[in-house]
């Protein structure tokens, strides 16, 4: 079997090259790349993310890729968002008093999290429904690595819009990963979450 063509999108943010070695070792021929064109036509795009919303979304604005990924998910072509790369997919994000608008793919918007200890940093276990493709053969005890302060807080109004949504709490409930039609999502790091991380990323990529 041919090894999936997976592009991480190099627009100035995110753990880029873990994110290559993790995708290369679950078994994918991966490219870091800036090249809208590349990003449009590969078999999964991974949209990186780290730091602030807005410094994000102005990384990808200034790419022009939001368009490329919005009509990826258009065209049924799956996308993988992580950390922060999540986020952007979102409506807004809500980062001191500031809104930004981000890509409008998935409904609702980012937020601090309401919990006395920022940010939720280290291992956490998630809540994963039995409908779920990445979190597939994964036991419901596995811990996931997560560094961020903002989240979506809001699961069931996600839900609701069709997606399958995986939660986590950390002074609140919060969105862990979301899945709807070819666009997968997560608030964790899975290339920095060992055995059950690179589990995950082998899960999205036999569904590409």
């Amino acid at each position: 079997m041919s090894r999936p063509d997976v592009v991480v999108l190099d627009y100035g943010s995110g753990n880029l090259r873990s994110a290559e070695r993790a995708l290369a070792a679950a078994g994918a021929d991966v490219r870091v790349t800036d090249d809208l064109r590349a990003a449009a036509t590969a078999d999964g795009l991974v949209v990186p993310g780290v730091g602030a919303f807005a410094a994000c979304m102005a990384g990808i604005e200034a790419l022009g890729a939001g368009p490329v990924i919005a009509d990826r998910v258009a065209a049924g072509r799956p996308v993988l968002g992580i950390c922060v790369g999540m986020q952007v997919l979102f409506a807004h994000g809500e980062e001191h008093g500031v809104v930004t608008k981000g890509l409008g793919l998935l409904p609702g918007g980012v937020t601090r999290l309401p919990a006395t200890r920022l940010p939720h940093m280290g291992w956490n276990t998630v809540q994963a429904p039995s409908s779920s493709v990445l979190f597939a053969g994964l036991p419901d005890t596995s811990r996931f690595y997560f560094v961020h302060s903002y989240a979506v807080t809001d699961p069931e109004a996600l839900a609701a819009a069709g997606a399958t949504v995986t939660t986590a709490h950390h002074g609140a409930d919060f969105v862990a990963a979301v899945e709807r039609g070819p666009l997968s999502a997560a608030q964790f790091h899975p290339e920095k979450s060992a055995d059950t991380g690179a589990r995950l990323l082998r899960n999205w990529l036999a569904a590409l």
